[in-house]
C-alpha cells in the first residue's frame, strides 16, 4: 500500500537508469519496484519515457532576503528551483542584511524564510574577522558549515579573512568550511571597460591557484574538512588532487557556467555574464569537464547570484562597475544536461554530480537519491524537449541571465517535494538544520 507511486521506464535510482516503480508513503520513499509491479495506492502517475530524477541539491544559493529582498527573495528564488527540478536550496550567509554570522543573525534570516519556500531550505553561517566566538553557537544552531572570502566579497558587511583568522575560525568550530577562493594579491584593479577581456584579465587563474593553496594548507593544520566553491581555474586542480592523495579532506564544486560558456564569445559590455572568479575559455572548460568526470571535482551547483538589473550597468556595460554574479538555478539542470549529453555522459551522471554529492556533502543523506528511505524528491524530466530561454518567463525575481536566448534541451515536467507536486500555490517547503552525524 502507498499513497503514490510514480512508473517511469527512465528512473535514475541507486542502482543506476532502469525502468521503476516508485512508491511514496507519508513523504519518504517506501520501495523501488519493477515498472509494472502491481501496487495497492492512493494516487499513480506513470511517466513512461519521462525520466524519473530524484529532486536536485543545490548547495550554492545566494537568496540576499532579508535586507536585499529587492535582488532576490525565499518566494521566487524557491520557486524558480522548483521549476529547474531543485528540490533543496543551502543558502549563503551573505548578501542578507545582516548575514549570518551570528546565532541571531540566522533567527532572523529563518524567520524571513518561514511560510515562503517553495523547496527545502538550509543555511550555511558565514566566517568573517573577529566572529570566530560565535561559529560553535551558530554550528549548534543547525548551519551546514561556514563559508568565508579569501578576498573582497562585493559587501563590506561580510569581510575577507586572512589566513591567521581562517585558522583562528577553524580552530574555534569543528565544521565544513567553504572558501571563496581568490588571492587579493594576485587581484588586479580593473579598469572601466566594456571589453570583458579586459575584466578577465584582472583575475587571474593565479589568484584562484593561490587561495586554493592557502586554503588547503591552512585545513591540513587544523585537521578540518575544506570544499573549495565555485572552482573556475583548471590549474588548481592538481593542488587539490595532491592534498586528497596526502590525506587532506577536501572537495571542490564548479558551475554550470564554468562548463558551458566560452570567454571569447562573450560580447562588450554583456554584463549578465559577470561573476567572480570569472569564465574563462573553453580549453580550460574541457580541464574541469575531464576533472569532474574523474571524481577530482565532486558536485556543480548554481552560485545563483542575481541584482536588480541597474546593478548589472547594461546601460553602460561597464564590467568594472557591474555586479558580479549569475542567475541561474532554474536553468542549471538543462544546461549541464546539453553539455553532458553532448559529451557522452548520461542522466546518471548528472544526477551524481547535482543531486546525490551535493546532499552528501552537506550530510542529507537522505535527499538526492531515488531509494528507500530517502525523501520522496522527485522529478519529470524529457531529457530529449528542446526550449529557448526567455529571461522574462524564470521565477526568479529579476529577468537577468546569460542564458537568454539559448536552446537547451531537457524540460522539467513535474517537480515533487515529498511526495507532493510542486505547483506554486502551496509553499511547503521546511527549513532545514544540520544533524550531529555530518
Amino acid at each position: 500500500m502507498a499513497d503514490l507511486v510514480v512508473r517511469s521506464l527512465r528512473a535514475v535510482t541507486a542502482e543506476g537508469e532502469r525502468p521503476a516503480a516508485v512508491l511514496v508513503e507519508d513523504g519518504k520513499i517506501i520501495a523501488v519496484l519493477p515498472y509494472d509491479a502491481e501496487v495497492t495506492t492512493g494516487a499513480e502517475v506513470d511517466l513512461g519515457a519521462t525520466a524519473l530524477l530524484p529532486g536536485l541539491v543545490d548547495t550554492h544559493v545566494h537568496v540576499n532576503e532579508p535586507g536585499r529582498t529587492e535582488w532576490e527573495g525565499f518566494a521566487t528564488a524557491t520557486r524558480a528551483a522548483a521549476a529547474g527540478g531543485v528540490t533543496t536550496i543551502i543558502d549563503m550567509p551573505l548578501n542578507s542584511l545582516p548575514p549570518t554570522v551570528n546565532p541571531d543573525a540566522l533567527k532572523i534570516k529563518q524567520a524571513a524564510a518561514a511560510g515562503q519556500c517553495h523547496v527545502d531550505v538550509g543555511f550555511w553561517g558565514g566566517a568573517i574577522p573577529g566572529n570566530a566566538a560565535d561559529l560553535p553557537g551558530l554550528h549548534a544552531a543547525g548551519v551546514f558549515g561556514f563559508k568565508a572570502f579569501l578576498a573582497d566579497s562585493g559587501v563590506p558587511e561580510f569581510p575577507p579573512v586572512d589566513p591567521a583568522q581562517l585558522a583562528e575560525a577553524m580552530s574555534a568550530a569543528d565544521a565544513l568550511f567553504v572558501i571563496h577562493a581568490e588571492d587579493p594579491d594576485h587581484l588586479r584593479d580593473a579598469a572601466s571597460s566594456s571589453a570583458y577581456a579586459d575584466f578577465l584579465a584582472s583575475r587571474p587563474q593565479d589568484a584562484e591557484h593561490a587561495a586554493v593553496a592557502t586554503a588547503i594548507a591552512v585545513a591540513r593544520e587544523a585537521g578540518r574538512r575544506v570544499h573549495i566553491l565555485h572552482l573556475s581555474a583548471a590549474s588548481a586542480l592538481p593542488l587539490i588532487a595532491q592534498a586528497r592523495a596526502d590525506g587532506v579532506r577536501v572537495t571542490a564544486e564548479t558551475c554550470p557556467h564554468y562548463l558551458t560558456l566560452d570567454a571569447a564569445a562573450i560580447p562588450d559590455g554583456a554584463t549578465e555574464f559577470k561573476c567572480c572568479p570569472p569564465i574563462r575559455d573553453t580549453a580550460n572548460a574541457d580541464r574541469l569537464w575531464e576533472a569532474l568526470a574523474d571524481g577530482l571535482i565532486t558536485c556543480v551547483v548554481s552560485d545563483h547570484s542575481p541584482c536588480t538589473p541597474d546593478l548589472k550597468r547594461q546601460d553602460t556595460g561597464d564590467f568594472a562597475a557591474a555586479w558580479g554574479g549569475i542567475a541561474s538555478v532554474q536553468l542549471g539542470l538543462p544546461v549541464i544536461w546539453t553539455a553532458a549529453a553532448g559529451r557522452g555522459h548520461t542522466l546518471a551522471d548528472v544526477v551524481k554530480w547535482m543531486a546525490r554529492r551535493p546532499a552528501d556533502l552537506v550530510g542529507l543523506r537522505n535527499k538526492g537519491r531515488i531509494a528507500p528511505g530517502a525523501d520522496a524528491d522527485l522529478v519529470a524530466f524529457e531529457p530529449d524537449a528542446e526550449f529557448i530561454v526567455d529571461a522574462h518567463a524564470l521565477h526568479h525575481r529579476n529577468p537577468v541571465t546569460p542564458y537568454a536566448g539559448k536552446v537547451l534541451k531537457g524540460v522539467v515536467r513535474t517537480t515533487w517535494l515529498r511526495g507532493s507536486a510542486v505547483t506554486g500555490a502551496d509553499a511547503g517547503g521546511v527549513l532545514l538544520s544540520r544533524t550531529e552525524e555530518m
